[in-house]
């Protein structure tokens, strides 16, 4: 084959190479707050059950900061044999401390994950004590990045309600380094009468996972994905195109079926809508 064919072939095949990276589908994972019941009955098959569904990854919350490095690596070996991951982790404050990160850190690494996120900033009631979280988030991520770990943050109504003519996550967003991933709980905020769309705009490649959660104004969280009034299509465009998504997870408060059910309908609905 002549030069001139191998470069035509290459230009040719060019097209498909780009159209292949932006069909990449994100991963989809499950918070495993929304099977908690079944988690603290038998942890190790919750997992296998979740990734037998079709979750590539899942979020342990808080009480896995309880565990042993022995314990941490045996749910690495079913995270292994499954083929699910653990990409982030839900975190109390306790993790963003001077005594307690390394504990955080250590478990994180074992099983692999990229994110520790601090799941609430508890009942803050000034700005300046957001900035304080702020703050703590920014001294947490120096420490986190050294250990190939980022730090995250969880919003929930609270932030997205304006305090002294300010929404706290507009605090947290300005006051931390860009490193600090802003994981967007999307019920909370269509809760809250915010515009999701809007928010992942305004901070370009901060939003590297997303909580889905929907809400309906007659049954709150208590609906399936889908069943809400969250416009995901919008949604998962704009996280797609510049909130720098790297992995979405379902999260669900509880519905009329049992857990382990209401997350297999919850990934039906969102491989349905997000396709």
């Amino acid at each position: 084959m002549s030069r001139r064919s191998l470069f035509a072939l290459a230009a040719a095949a060019a097209p498909f190479k780009a159209a292949a990276s932006r069909d990449k589908k994100i991963p989809v994972g499950l918070e495993l707050f929304s099977v908690r019941d079944e988690l603290k009955t038998d942890l190790m098959g919750t997992v296998r059950g979740v990734a037998k569904m079709g979750y590539q990854d899942v979020e342990f919350f808080a009480p896995y900061y309880d565990w042993t490095p022995a314990y941490a690596k045996d749910v690495r070996k079913v995270l292994d044999e499954t083929g699910i991951r653990c990409l982030s982790t839900h975190n109390g404050p306790k993790s963003f401390t001077p005594d307690g990160i390394q504990h955080a850190i250590e478990l994180n690494n074992i099983l692999g994950t990229k994110f520790v996120v601090l799941a609430s900033a508890g009942k803050i009631t000034t700005l300046d004590g957001w900035k304080g979280v702020a703050e703590n988030l920014t001294k947490a991520s120096e420490q986190l990045q050294p250990a190939g770990l980022r730090a995250g943050y969880h919003n929930h109504q609270l932030e997205f309600t304006p305090l002294e003519g300010k929404r706290p996550i507009e605090i947290i967003a300005a006051n931390t380094p860009k490193n600090v991933m802003l994981q967007f709980d999307v019920g909370t905020c269509i809760e809250a009468k915010s515009d999701p769309v809007a928010w992942i705009d305004a901070n370009p490649g901060r939003i590297n996972s997303l909580h889905l959660k929907d809400w309906s104004p007659e049954n709150g969280y208590k609906v399936l994905f889908g069943e809400g009034v969250t416009p995901w299509k919008k949604i998962f465009e704009v996280a797609e195109k510049t909130g720098g998504v790297e992995f979405y997870l379902i999260e669900q408060e509880g519905s009329a079926y049992p857990e382990m059910e209401t997350a297999q309908r919850c990934l039906a609905a969102y491989n349905k809508i997000h396709g």
